[in-house]
C-alpha cells in the first residue's frame, strides 16, 4: 500500500488512466505520483473522470469547471456566483453534465462553443447520464427528472416521488433510474413504464452506492453490513429482498466502490477500516485494519485491481488487490 498525508480533507477519490487521484477541499487536485495542481479558489465539491479517461473534471466552490491533468489545468465552464454541486461525464459521448444551484449544464469536450442549460423548479443535487450518454438524469427535490443531453428546448420526463433526492444513477443496461434520499432509504423507477421501487430499511442515510457484477448487483452504504440489491431481469429489484455483506453492529458502512463490469467491491467503514470482498467467492478481506477517522473517499479502479481510500483527517492509501 501507498500511503499519503493530506494537510486538507478528501472531497473525492478516482481513477483515472494512470493511477490514483484525489480531489481536496483546499481546492487541489493530487496524483498519485506525488504531483499536485492548484485548481480551485476554494473547496473541490464534486469530481469525476474526464470522459477521455486522463485526468479529473472537478466542480468547486468557486464556480468553475476544470480538467485537471499531470502538469495542467484547463478551464472548461463557469456557473457565476453559483457552487458546482454535482458532476458526471460521459466516454460514450464524450459530454460532461454538473450542476449549480437549480441549473443543469451540458458541454461537450470536443466542441468548446456547446453548451447546453436546463432549469429545474428546485435544486439539483445529483447528475448521471445513461450509458449510451444521450440522457441525463438529475436528482432534486420531489424525484428525478430525464432530460436528452443535446436538444435545446424540451420538457424533461419528471419521475416522481415525494422527498430529496439526493444523489442519481442509470443502472447500466440503461432500464432502470435509481436515487439515494435524504430519509435514509433508495428510491428507484423502471423506465419503460416509470413503476416505483421502494428500496429501504436503512438505519442511515445511503451517502454511496454503485453498480456491479456487469449491472446484475447495487452495492450501498447506510448499513452496519453492504446492502446488496438484485437487478437480474426486467423487474430489477422489485418483489426480491436485498442481501448483506460483511455485517458488524459496532459501526456503519460509510462508502461503497467497485467496477461496474467486475464482482469485486470495496467498502469504506465509519470507524476508519477498508475492506473488500467478492460476493460470489469466500469472505472479505481487510486493507486497512486500524480504525481511526471516518472514511470519506473511496474508489475502485476499472479493472478492479486497486483501491484507493481517504478519511477525515486526509489520510489516505492506495493498494493493488
Amino acid at each position: 500500500m501507498t500511503t499519503f498525508s493530506f494537510d486538507a480533507q478528501v472531497t473525492a477519490a478516482l481513477f483515472d488512466k494512470t493511477g490514483a487521484i484525489f480531489a481536496l477541499g483546499d481546492g487541489s487536485v493530487r496524483f498519485e505520483n506525488g504531483a499536485r495542481s492548484e485548481v480551485h479558489d476554494g473547496a473541490i465539491l464534486c469530481a469525476c473522470v474526464h470522459p477521455s479517461g486522463e485526468g479529473v473534471v472537478t466542480g468547486g466552490d468557486d464556480g468553475k469547471v476544470v480538467w485537471s491533468r499531470e502538469g495542467e489545468a484547463v478551464l472548461l465552464a463557469t456557473a457565476k456566483g453559483q457552487w458546482i454541486d454535482s458532476i458526471a461525464a460521459s466516454p460514450a459521448s464524450g459530454l460532461i453534465a454538473f450542476s449549480a444551484g437549480r441549473t443543469l449544464s451540458v458541454i461537450d469536450v470536443k466542441d468548446v462553443s456547446f453548451r447546453r442549460d436546463f432549469q429545474h423548479e428546485r435544486t439539483v443535487s445529483g447528475v448521471a447520464f445513461d450509458p449510451k450518454g444521450r440522457r441525463i438524469a438529475t436528482a432534486t427535490y420531489g424525484g428525478a427528472a430525464l432530460w436528452y443531453a443535446r436538444i435545446e428546448q424540451q420538457q424533461p420526463v419528471k419521475l416522481a416521488w415525494a422527498g430529496s433526492h439526493l444523489a442519481v444513477a442509470f443502472s447500466p443496461d440503461g432500464a432502470f433510474v435509481v436515487t439515494s434520499m435524504q430519509d435514509a432509504q433508495l428510491h428507484g423507477w423502471r423506465l419503460k413504464d416509470q413503476k416505483n421501487m421502494r428500496m429501504g430499511g436503512y438505519p442511515t442515510k445511503v451517502k454511496s452506492f454503485a453498480f456491479m457484477a456487469k449491472g446484475q448487483l447495487l452495492a450501498t452504504s447506510g448499513a452496519q453490513g453492504v446492502v446488496l440489491w438484485p437487478f437480474i431481469g426486467a423487474n430489477g429489484p422489485m418483489g426480491r429482498e436485498a442481501t448483506e455483506i460483511g455485517f458488524d453492529e459496532t459501526t456503519l458502512i460509510a462508502h461503497v466502490a467497485a467496477a461496474e463490469q467486475h464482482g469485486r467491491l470495496a467498502a469504506g467503514l465509519e470507524d476508519g477500516r477498508v475492506w473488500w470482498a467478492d460476493p460470489a467467492g469466500q469472505g472479505l478481506a481487510f486493507i486497512k485494519e486500524d480504525k481511526g477517522a471516518p472514511i470519506v473517499a473511496l474508489a475502485m479502479s476499472a479493472g478492479s485491481a486497486r483501491i484507493a481510500w481517504a478519511d477525515e483527517n486526509g489520510q489516505a492509501g492506495v493498494v493493488s488487490l
